[in-house]
């Protein structure tokens, strides 16, 4: 399905149903996403309540300062990620990245420090040859765009073809990426603020490899955009 985005009568992408004219979402599917409520302060994990840090933050600080992000890791916002990334359902995603980008724009406009650029997390070759493109780089291709911050897809890259994160506990993921990644363009970010774009947090292994690396050369701030955080196992 190619989307119509300069229809005047818009069609909603989940539904089929009449939106205004300049979403690609009705209210009422809207409305119905699992949007994520208590959250961790730090890293975003689901909690009964915001504003606390959770334990494992307070145990083991991330390197990153703030992960922002609107929904949690259930359905049909899962189904929808799984269809932009694995069968290049563009229009899914670029209607996921324009709600995470009201999301950030409102946090913008209650304090939310504004990054100075985007960074996407980075694919192994092997796999951007098989998948054809990177979900992280069109998110930050499209939040550049809507909020109007600089990208830079080529400053982080991956050097090391790690097997998949899928089914990894979160040790054997930080054991995973020791190693794979790497600054381009010189190291030097002294007082910079990023922000690290990504489609689903999990268990934060990858975004903590990027952050340290991002702080060691010098970041004052690393923060964490993506679409969707995972709960605890069981929750």
């Amino acid at each position: 399905m190619v989307y119509k985005w300069i229809k005047i009568n818009q069609i909603c992408l989940l539904c089929d149903e009449r939106c205004e004219a300049d979403q690609s979402l009705c209210a009422a599917c809207e409305a119905e996403l699992p949007w994520l409520g208590g959250r961790c302060s730090v890293c975003a994990l689901p909690l009964p309540a915001s504003g606390v840090v959770c334990g494992n933050c307070q145990k083991r600080p991330p390197s990153f300062d703030h992960v922002a992000v609107p929904w949690r890791f259930a359905f049909p916002v899962d189904t929808l990620i799984s269809r932009f990334k694995h069968q290049s359902r563009w229009p899914l995603g670029r209607l996921l990245a324009e709600q995470l980008a009201r999301h950030l724009q409102h946090g913008f406009d209650e304090g939310l420090p504004r990054p100075d650029i985007l960074l996407p997390v980075p694919l192994a070759r092997r796999r951007l040859r098989q998948r054809g493109f990177n979900q992280a780089q069109m998110l930050a291709d499209w939040l550049s765009r809507a909020l109007r911050i600089p990208v830079d897809g080529k400053r982080l890259q991956r050097i090391q073809d790690t097997p998949s994160q899928q089914g990894l506990d979160a040790a054997s993921r930080r054991r995973n990426l020791r190693q794979a990644f790497a600054l381009a363009g010189g190291d030097n970010l002294a007082d910079r603020h990023v922000a690290i774009i990504d489609d689903v947090l999990t268990t934060g292994a990858t975004a903590e490899a990027l952050a340290r690396l991002l702080k060691r050369a010098g970041a004052a701030r690393v923060d964490v955009y993506c679409l969707a955080r995972t709960p605890k196992p069981g929750d």
